[in-house]
């Protein structure tokens, strides 16, 4: 099964509304960040049926392509506006 990820919205790192805390330090673990920095910019994705959340730490992606192949790996893809407004954040 295939699950839709839709924008919940683009942060810095100091405004991450508290109940993503932990899904961005879990993803920081995962992409081997030595740090957040409090400017940090992060998009929040939220995956349609679950109560699951992804994070994008923007500054790592080139390209859409590489969040959309990120997603695919987690079984995700990415609704047409998400990917829009991230591409204008890259």
């Amino acid at each position: 099964m295939v699950f839709t990820a839709i924008l919940v919205g683009i942060f810095r790192f100091k405004d991450l509304p508290e109940k993503f805390g932990p899904f961005a330090q879990f993803k920081s673990k995962l992409d081997k960040r030595n740090s957040i920095e409090d400017n940090d910019e992060l998009a929040v994705l939220q995956i349609q049926g679950t109560e699951s959340y992804h994070i994008l730490f923007l500054d790592s992606y080139k390209s859409k392509e590489e969040i959309q192949k990120e997603l695919k790996e987690a079984d995700a893809k990415i609704n047409h506006t998400t990917l829009k407004i991230l591409e204008g954040h890259l």
